[in-house]
Order: structure tokens, then sequence, then C-alpha cells
């Protein structure tokens, strides 16, 4: 009778330490970290996690755009099951956004090698390049890219504040690969929650079933500028009262739809900025989202009507220009279900949970079947140096995600 395999498990203090080496690349004096896209600093961060998946038997391949895959062969030529996620961070970023979920593959893989368990199918680690958006547009270039959502001309052209294009950074970085991306049968990234819903109710997994759709705007309000003391009320022509309503509009509108209703006005620039000086110019910024794209459409039909209202009452002009449009992502159900069942079993507490944020999965997820596995982060807190998780929290992630991987992939009786 054949023996029983052995149960592969994460071993938590392993993937603490990967987190922490990969860390110290582009830290700042505040504990979090600087790694740009495409920098030196994000070769580091490459070289450092390739050799890392090469050493765990991984083979490498990068394709065009510099997205990073490590191949763990399977008993038989197919599809891979993938994991990953992104390790470039903001420019005041955090430990763990990202690079959770590239070294919770590479734990995978490492806990698999401990149990010397061979998978039927293939397992991939996959690095997304250029998640973030902080030094290069578009956000999510990488996996936009894989999934055809973006042109790799267009991509590689695109350049940053200085100039330098894509494609120079590549090939500065000495990642311009060549190699055909692998299809995935199946796709997973864990990622810690970046909101602060998990730690709030005390529970340890989300089973993310989906994206918040997500539409931007530029919104530019002209007036006149005029001299504070002697321009009647009446007559004036102010831009800032103008963009006051508007944010007002924009907060009512989150918070009376449905869906997880989002709305954020996050930047505001004011001309000519005079403490004196009736505001004759002001350019602000619209982030709406929602979990269902018909109810986000609604809410983009509402601002624009309050927007044009508003124009009207104060005598300004307005143009209004979308610079993002992610329509609503949701996930694979069968593995939404999958992790939640998974993470009960091992004594996890676990809820169902939408993502405010958007993540490379909602790209790949255009093609293979895909999941997300957060874990809570302290205070909600991400994209800030003081991000933090819980090693437990963080070890517990990954053994729901090996458990869904394991069974995405299927175990053969032939050790590895």
């Amino acid at each position: 009778m054949t023996a029983p395999q052995p149960s592969p498990r994460i071993n938590p203090d392993r993937l603490w330490q990967s987190l922490m080496d990969l860390a110290a690349i582009g830290a700042t004096e505040l504990g979090g970290v600087r790694r740009l896209a495409l920098t030196d600093l994000d070769r580091q961060g490459r070289d450092l996690v390739r050799a890392w998946l090469h050493h765990a038997g991984c083979r490498i391949l990068v394709d065009a755009i510099g997205n990073l895959f490590a191949i763990r062969p399977g008993a038989r030529e197919a599809d891979p099951v993938g994991i990953g996620s992104h390790i470039d961070t903001q420019p005041s970023g955090g430990k763990f956004d990202g690079n959770y979920g590239v070294l919770a593959g590479l734990e995978v893989i490492r806990a698999l090698n401990d149990a010397a368990i061979t998978t039927d199918r293939p397992i991939a680690v996959a690095v997304w390049t250029n998640e973030e958006g902080s030094r290069f547009t578009p956000v999510m270039m990488g996996s936009g890219v894989y999934a055809g959502a973006f042109s790799l001309e267009h991509c590689l052209a695109r350049t940053d504040l200085e100039g330098v294009s894509v494609a120079q950074a590549l090939a500065q970085i000495g990642y311009a690969g060549s190699d055909t991306a692998p299809r995935f049968a199946a796709f997973f990234e864990p990622h810690i929650e970046q909101g602060p819903i998990l730690e709030a109710e005390h529970i340890t997994i989300g089973a993310v079933e989906g994206a918040l759709g997500q539409r931007w705007f530029d919104l530019e309000l002209v007036g006149q500028d005029a001299h504070a003391g002697p321009t009647p009320l009446a007559m004036r022509r102010d831009a800032l009262v103008g963009a006051a309503q508007v944010i007002t509009q924009v907060r009512r509108i989150a918070a009376q739809y449905p869906h997880n209703a989002r709305g954020t006005v996050g930047q505001l620039l004011v001309s000519p900025n005079s403490r004196n000086v009736i505001p004759g110019r002001v350019r602000l910024t619209i982030d709406l989202r929602n979990a269902q794209a018909d109810t986000l459409a609604a809410m983009v039909d509402d601002i624009r009507a309050c927007i044009s209202r508003i124009a009207a009452d104060e005598r300004l002009e307005a143009h209004l220009t979308e610079v993002v449009h992610f329509e609503p992502c949701h996930f694979d159900p069968h593995w939404v279900s999958r992790i939640e069942a998974l993470a009960r079993a091992a004594g996890q507490s676990v809820r169902r949970i939408a993502s405010g944020a958007g993540h490379d999965a909602v790209y790949v997820g255009k093609t293979c079947p895909a999941a997300m596995i957060f874990v809570p982060c302290e205070g909600g807190i991400s994209h800030n140096e003081i991000e933090n998780a819980e090693p437990g929290h963080l070890a517990a992630g990954a053994q729901v995600l090996l458990e869904a991987v394991l069974e995405a992939a299927g175990r053969t009786a032939t050790p590895h």
C-alpha cells in the first residue's frame, strides 16, 4: 500500500525573512521601501527574487515588457498554475504591498520542495512589471500587456518625468526579455487588504470576490481672476467655489449609491493661488469606484450633471476628461468558494470581501480563472512607509494559497 504523502507546510519564519531581505533593497529611514519600477533598485530586487526562484528549481523566463516568470516543472507538460504580484513600490511605499504576493509564491515552491511533492501541472510565480504606475503610466502595465489591455508598443514608448522610456529603462536594468509568457490554467494573487475591514472584524482571510470598477477624471474649472476686495460676490466667477461644490457632490454620490461606492477628490491645483485673488482656474481629480458597472455608470452620469449645473450657476467653463476606465472585476466563483472553504478547513476565520484597489489579478483574470487572497494590514494602511502586517496572518494566507495551488495543479505520487 502506498504511504500517504506528507502535507506541505509554509515555513512562517522563512517567509518573513524573505520579506525583510527584499525590503532592505530600497529601504527608507521610516521603515518603508522606495523601489520604483525599472530603476536600479528594482533590478536589485528582481535579481534577488530571481536567484531565490532559480535556486528553488525554477526555470526563468522574461517577456518583452519585463514580466518575470519562474516555472517549477510538473509531471506533465501543461499550462501552469500561476501565483504572483509585483515588487515595484510607491515612492513612499511599504514592505508588503505586492511583495507579499510574489514571496508567498516563492514560499509555496519551497514548501513543495521541502515535502518532495511533484504536482501534475507546473507552477509559475509571476513578477509583473510596473504595477504601481509611480514612474510610468499606465498602472498595472505588465499584467495589462500580458492580458492584451495595452499594446506592447504603446507601453514600451511611455516615458517618465525625465524622458526615459520603458524600453530604455528595461534595457538599462537588463530585463528587456524576449521569452514567450506562459498562459495559466488558473492564477492566484495573495495580497494585504490595503483597507481596514479584516482587521476591524478580527478576520484573518479575505476571499476576494472581485475588484471595484474605477473611472478617473481630470476636471478643469475656468472662471476669472479678480481682486478679492473690490469684486462683489454676485459678480464673481470663482473657480474654487465651483470646485468646492463638486467635491461635496463627489462625497454625496459615494455615500448615496450602493455596491461599495467610493468617490474621492485627491488632487486640487488652484491658480493663481494668491491670498487676495479670486481663483480663476482650478484643476482637480475625481476618482469614482463601484462593484457594479451599471451603478458606476450612473455615478458618472450624476457627477457630469452636477458639474454642468455648478458651472452654469457659477458662470464657469468646465472641461471634464476621463483618464482611467476599469470595469468591475468578478473573480472566478469556483476559486472564491474554494479559498473560503480551504480557509475554514484550516481553522482560519474568513469572509468574502471586495477589493477597492486595482491588482494584477484583475487583468490576468481576463485570460484564465483567477482569485485573490487577502490578509489584514495594520490600521488598514498601505501605500505608506508604516504599512505593516502580522507574520502569523501572512503565513496563514500563504498556507491557504498553498492548498489552493495544490488543488489546482494536482499532486502526483512521484516525489519531486
